[in-house]
């Protein structure tokens, strides 16, 4: 039976003004080989709320600074388990959509464990990304993104 280590997390669609959705291609450290990419956010500290974490996540990863007001309500949440570094975690997460004209991604807010499991970041399209064989979590990210920029919203 596998046992889950409960964990709350807030994600971030960065968009840019062309549609392309930032993301990070990183590696679990106790599977080198089974790189995938992924939106920027993370874990939530104790008694953050969503939307603070999301704020917080995108500034240490990309060093866009918003206020947690500026994101908006999420455009979707889920539960979601996988391992991480021999872990296995259920996490229960939020979307947030933040659109910008262009953003220069800076990471150098990257925590040591970001440091050694993210190997670069690309702005992917929607159209290019559903048609990659790359892997990329969540795996119905392109649907759902579709979605989200079919139905506008989100912080500018």
């Amino acid at each position: 039976m596998t046992v889950y280590t409960p964990r709350r997390a807030a994600r971030v669609l960065l968009v840019d003004a062309s549609d392309r959705v930032l993301l990070f291609e990183g590696s679990d450290p106790a599977r080198p080989g089974h790189r995938y990419w992924f939106t920027p956010g993370g874990g939530l500290d104790p008694g953050e709320s969503p939307a603070d974490g999301a704020a917080r996540e995108l500034a240490e990863e990309t060093g866009l600074r918003l206020a947690p007001a500026e994101l908006g309500a999420p455009v979707w949440s889920e539960t979601v388990e996988f391992p991480f570094d021999g872990v296995w975690y259920r996490q229960d997460q939020q979307f947030y959509l933040v659109r910008v004209t262009g953003w220069e991604v800076d990471t150098a807010g990257f925590n040591d464990i970001e440091r050694a499991s993210v190997h670069g970041h690309r702005w992917w399209p929607v159209a290019e990304l559903a048609a990659s064989a790359e892997r990329y979590y969540p795996p119905d990210l392109p649907g759902r993104l579709g979605a989200v920029l079919a139905g506008g919203g989100g912080a500018c």
